[in-house]
């Protein structure tokens, strides 16, 4: 028998850069409906269950074909984490009593695909490991600015010949879309990362963060120049 794995979206009702975020049309349907139906459509996630203290999301996720779990105010506001809502959600869902896998999804990267979930919840039982993450392949010069506004490279050394991409290490950047946990060591550390980590490589993976009304118009734009359409 294969192992169960129940996806959890945590969907809070505030947002200050983009007002109602969470429930706001992307592509025609709200934010949190891509991550439902990608979920849903995912071999390996047996139910999708979306945590929230705002009820037009919870009745927005049920529409969708999620479970909703009313989240308590005390793990709400700006200063709680998602482990917070992924932890109160576990304790309170049956279904969450017979899994060996959550399923972490942020509603926030609505271009995750079903196939990209599948390939990181695969990717940990594979390795036999406690956390599996998307990531994708970066190539960018990264430097730190100093006290003094001296810039200091972090994964570069600028005081030698410029390499190549070719020449230098692979570098990955987590995508903050999906993380594969085992329940029971989630449970035990209470943080997403704890144990064996490994990084799943998503070549498609976007990584615009959902932050201000221009990120939010840039995804829709590349979302749409893709192809990608509401159901």
């Amino acid at each position: 028998m294969s192992e169960r794995a129940v996806a959890i979206i945590p969907a809070r009702g505030g947002s200050k850069g983009i007002p109602g975020k969470n429930i706001k049309p992307f592509l025609g349907v709200p934010l949190v409906a891509h991550s439902i139906r990608a979920a849903l459509a995912a071999s390996t996630v047996s139910e999708v269950l979306v945590s929230s203290d705002d009820d037009t999301i919870l009745e927005a996720a049920e529409k969708y074909g999620a479970a909703g779990i009313r989240r308590p105010k005390d793990i709400s506001g700006d200063n709680a984490s998602s482990e917070t809502a992924l932890l109160h959600a576990i304790k309170s869902h049956e279904a969450c009593k017979t899994a060996q896998t959550i399923v972490f999804l942020q509603c926030t990267s609505p271009m995750t695909t079903a196939d990209e979930i599948d390939k990181v919840v695969l990717e940990r039982r594979r390795l036999s490991a406690d956390t599996a993450f998307s990531v994708v392949e970066v190539h960018a010069f990264l430097w730190e600015i100093q006290p003094d506004g001296t810039g200091v490279g972090v994964n570069h050394d600028a005081s030698r010949p410029r390499q190549r991409r070719q020449d230098r290490p692979r570098q990955y950047q987590e995508t903050g879309a999906v993380y594969a946990l085992d329940k029971q060591g989630f449970v035990s550390s209470g943080q997403r990362f704890f144990g064996k980590s490994v990084p799943v490589v998503l070549p498609s993976a976007t990584t615009v963060d959902l932050d201000t009304p221009g990120d939010w118009l840039t995804l829709e734009a590349f979302a749409a120049a893709v192809g990608r359409e509401a159901e």
